[in-house]
């Protein structure tokens, strides 16, 4: 009886190894394949080689590239392509337009386009707002003024336009036109001729203001944070709010005035 309960509980090898293959996961070890960083920058330069072809790609790969190609050739490709296009005409006259007249001298002077009699009235109300205005010469102002007059526009619109052009430009305004000036806040320049004394503790400095058109009252604000300005000194004030005194314009320096004195550091001076 032993001899066959022994021979019963033998089994072959293969059984025993189905044995074992059911009961435990066989995991197999293969290496992974990866590209090397050599690999990988020659794949880069033979894909985006002009004369390189679609050899070697993967599908993925070859659709990005066609895409790219039709993207590039439809943002490149000209919207105007007849052969009788405009398209350079065109770009001429915009161009032209836009043109600096010092760069391009042989531009039209706008006053050959007004009757000898208009050009005459453009000269006078020419000469008399450079006359106003420093800085401007008479012809720079009498173009302005053609200009506008050409385009159908009445002499004394124009006059009065270029007029606040020129003032709000942030040129020096006489003295004698401080009435005149439409802006509350002028550039003016002269010489501090008189200093007054004042007992006012809200006033930091007052004194007469001189140019060669007239006079007026200029008013320094102790909370303005202005330098002091001294007797005979000539000075350019910036941003100078117009008041009145007595029926007449002054000016005033605020917190938001600028002062610059022209004769100093000049280096023929030194």
């Amino acid at each position: 009886m032993s001899i066959e309960h022994s021979i019963s509980n033998e089994c072959t090898v293969d059984e025993q190894n189905e044995d074992d293959a059911e009961r435990f996961t066989v995991v197999r070890e293969e290496p992974e394949l990866r590209a090397t960083v050599d690999l990988e920058i020659q794949a880069k330069v033979d894909t985006n080689h002009p004369d390189g072809g679609t050899t070697g790609l993967t599908l993925e790969a070859e659709e990005k590239l066609a895409a790219r190609e039709m993207e590039i050739e439809r943002t490149t490709r000209r919207l105007d392509d007849r052969q009788t296009s405009d398209r350079e005409a065109r770009s001429r006259a915009v161009a032209s337009r836009g043109t600096d007249r010092k760069t391009a001298p042989s531009r039209r002077d706008p006053r050959e386009d007004l009757s000898r009699e208009g050009l005459a009235a453009v000269n006078r109300q020419a000469q008399r707002l450079a006359a106003d205005v420093a800085g401007y010469t008479a012809a720079a102002i009498g173009r302005r003024l053609a200009a506008q007059v050409a385009a159908g526009r009445e002499l004394l619109d124009a006059v009065l336009d270029v007029r606040e052009q020129l003032f709000a430009s942030g040129a020096p305004v006489p003295l004698g036109a401080l009435e005149s000036v439409p802006s509350g806040e002028v550039t003016v320049e002269g010489r501090l001729i008189d200093v007054w004394e004042t007992d006012s503790t809200a006033i930091q400095e007052v004194g007469l203001l001189d140019d060669e058109s007239g006079r007026t009252k200029l008013t320094v604000w102790a909370g303005s944070d202005q330098p002091w300005i001294a007797e005979g000194e000539r000075v350019r004030l910036y941003n100078a709010k117009k008041n009145w005194y007595e029926g007449r314009c002054s000016v005033a320096l605020t917190r938001w005035s600028r002062v610059e004195f022209p004769d100093h550091d000049r280096w023929w001076d030194a």
